[in-house]
């Protein structure tokens, strides 16, 4: 009896394995941006070159698994001049710290089709805990066959956490750029082939 409890036991827990599914990051269909108050408006911007894989399983979304890395040279206002010094050591110190990442640690259910990612997020090689409102976009095949899943995430950080104090003093009083930076990630990820081949 206690070897056919013990079997029961194994059977069920590769069961729920196997309906977990391990993705990358489709670059072409997803993004990462970001927008921050400059003056009397926003200005928003983003990154060209990200990428990723996660581990995700409806059924067990707490087995959540995820490293995402973004090239910090990469990143594109649209302003030549403006990406020049962001890239320097004003801003992101690019040279000294090329990469931002975000390793998570925990997907809590959040409502139906929504969570919070909870994980470490790197910039300017300061790490500190960041929080995503992620939603669940669904799963499901593209035209080709090929396996698909889509989140969508949000979150609030302040840089001056991560040691990203520059600013200056407007005659009328105040600052030039707000502290708070809104992050808008949106993911599309590819399902990867099995180590064996097989599905």
């Amino acid at each position: 009896m206690k070897k056919l409890s013990l079997f029961v036991v194994a059977t069920s827990f590769l069961a729920v394995s196997a309906q977990a599914a391990d993705y990358m990051i489709d670059s072409a269909h997803s993004s990462a941006n970001f927008k921050i108050k400059h003056l009397m408006s926003k200005v928003t911007g983003g990154f060209n070159d990200f990428s990723g894989e996660f581990s995700f399983d409806e059924k067990n979304p707490k087995s959540f698994k995820g490293e995402f890395t973004i090239k910090a040279a990469s990143i594109n206002t649209n302003n030549a001049k403006r990406d020049e010094h962001l890239r320097g050591d004003d801003f992101f110190g690019a040279e000294k710290n090329p990469t931002l990442t975000f390793k998570a640690r925990e997907l809590k259910p959040a409502g139906k089709g929504k969570f919070k990612l909870i994980g470490d997020f790197t910039m300017r090689g300061v790490t500190k805990p960041a929080t995503f409102e992620v939603e669940y976009m669904g799963a499901g095949k593209d035209p080709w066959g090929n396996d698909k899943v889509g989140f969508s995430a949000v979150s609030k950080i302040n840089r001056k956490e991560w040691g990203m104090t520059f600013n200056k003093v407007l005659d009328a009083g105040g600052f030039m750029l707000g502290d708070d930076v809104e992050i808008d990630v949106q993911v599309e990820g590819n399902a990867k082939a099995p180590a064996n081949g097989t599905k």
